[in-house]
């Protein structure tokens, strides 16, 4: 499931404009993560104004993190037809209009359609097409590129809540959700900055006496489905997703009930996000040396079991020194997941399949989430409580954590005892393998429609006859995008 650099003149540039790219993917993936946490500031002013309770107030934020999860297959299909720089531009409009049109609503409904389903729609055309194109401009330098996108998420985090304390007090919630949305139109200058990386060059044209025939165009290769790795991963991703965020929704409410003052209470949050922010470009950092890179998904899976053992280990902590090394523990173990979950996604897949794949992903990611939070909440409140919560979460992660790691040696062992056969080394499904047979010539790039993926399927699936010693890892080509 590792994966090697490119060779010279080919693949991702690695560097260039790449890092304009890696610097978008950054603030697109912490308003991704930090918004929908952000808007729990003006909670009280909507509860207050609409007279309403705080489970349903907090609708709003369920469901646009509800829309940035779920709603990956559509962002992969119109990734695949239109290309990442259109999807993220309509995303950006998309998230600013839902929070501009929330500050003019008079019924919690109008709040839940526009601030939840028009701005969480929004994040998601944007954040899952910056993830793919940080993947096509990086390369061996891609676990350090990861690393410091995911660093967005806290930093956004930290700035957001103040400044949406700050729009409250100053403009009410009607006044921040219009500058926050005017805020959210950054969305739109990433979105700009995402053009196509160079391509390795102009292919030979084929005779044109050779009839050429065009690939089937997949607008959801839900064939990656049956891809081992993937399957890995994925159930990884489901039971990671049912644990991974309860003890930090949780950790205010238990420090109250521990005693601890509401504003040391508070700071706790502050030190899983500190400690986050430092985790995640080095855990990047780390991921990226030559030992280490071909045992990422085991590194990922130390990180998951590292987690849950926070959790359960933390279970009965009651003083403030506990509990503040509990945040310190839980925010590396916390950041280095977020890290390497998308590394390892890229490294198994493959850069042609990794749209759908991260599609999919999300969405089994969604229904998780919408299970795990929900879940914890209704257990504290029938058992009273928060220790029970803690052992479920952790041993969850954990069990996610235990099966990557046993799971991937189990696809490994089954990989080298698989006898090898021509076009198997470079991690093509053997769908493409098969349809590639009898035209081993390439396709001539073809000027048409360049904003879609298709030259990305085009290419994994061909050989190289010119180069006979050519891994078979997928090109990507400046009309991939």
């Amino acid at each position: 499931m590792g994966a090697g650099g490119p060779r010279r003149g080919e693949g991702p540039p690695d560097g260039g404009w790449g890092w304009v790219v890696l610097g978008a993917c950054f603030v697109v993936t912490g308003f991704a993560y930090g918004f929908p946490k952000a808007v729990s500031v003006f909670f009280r002013a909507l509860m207050r104004d609409f007279g309403a309770g705080y489970s349903d107030t907090a609708w709003v934020s369920s469901i646009m993190l509800a829309m940035l999860y779920g709603t990956g297959p559509v962002s992969s299909i119109l990734v695949t037809r239109f290309g990442c720089r259109p999807v993220m531009l309509a995303g950006g409009l998309l998230a600013s209009a839902g929070m501009i049109l929330a500050s003019f609503a008079t019924r919690l409904l109008e709040l839940y359609l526009t601030a939840g389903v028009l701005t969480g729609l929004g994040l998601a055309l944007n954040f899952q097409p910056s993830l793919i194109m940080l993947g096509l401009y990086f390369e061996r330098r891609r676990p350090l590129a990861n690393g410091l996108a995911a660093a967005g998420s806290p930093v956004f985090l930290s700035a957001l809540s103040p400044l949406g304390q700050q729009l409250l007090e100053r403009f009410g919630w009607r006044g921040g959700f219009l500058l926050l949305g005017g805020l959210l139109l950054h969305c739109c200058a990433c979105g700009a900055v995402m053009r196509p990386p160079p391509g390795p060059g102009p292919r030979p044209r084929r005779d044109s006496a050779t009839p050429r025939t065009r690939p089937r165009r997949r607008l959801l290769d839900l064939a990656v489905c049956t891809d081992r790795a993937f399957a890995v991963y994925a159930v990884t991703k489901f039971l990671m997703a049912l644990g991974l965020f309860v003890p930090a929704i949780l950790l205010v409410n238990y420090a109250k009930d521990a005693g601890v003052p509401d504003t040391d209470a508070a700071f706790l949050l502050s030190i899983v996000g500190f400690v986050d922010i430092v985790a995640r470009p080095a855990c990047g950092a780390l991921a990226g040396l030559a030992r280490l890179r071909p045992h990422v998904p085991y590194l990922f899976s130390l990180a998951l079991l590292a987690n849950g053992l926070t959790d359960l280990s933390s279970a009965r902590a009651r003083s403030y020194g506990a509990l503040v090394a509990f945040c310190i523990a839980f925010g590396l173990s916390y950041g280095m997941v977020g890290a390497l979950q998308f590394e390892v996604l890229m490294a198994a897949v493959g850069a042609p399949r990794f749209p759908s794949a991260l599609g999919l992903v999300l969405l089994l990611e969604a229904v998780a989430v919408l299970i795990g939070p929900p879940s914890a909440g209704r257990l504290v409140d029938a058992l009273k409580n928060y220790e029970i919560i803690f052992y479920l979460a952790g041993s969850e992660v954990a069990l996610a954590g235990v099966f990557m790691a046993v799971a991937t040696n189990c696809c490994l062992r089954c990989a080298k005892a698989a006898p090898a056969g021509p076009g198997t080394e470079g991690g093509a499904s053997d769908t493409e393998d098969a349809e590639a047979e009898g035209d081993s010539e390439p396709l001539p790039v073809v000027a048409e429609e360049p904003g879609n993926l298709e030259a990305l399927e085009v290419l994994s699936a061909q050989g190289e006859p010119t180069e006979p010693e050519t891994e078979a890892r997928p090109r990507l080509a400046a009309e991939s995008v």
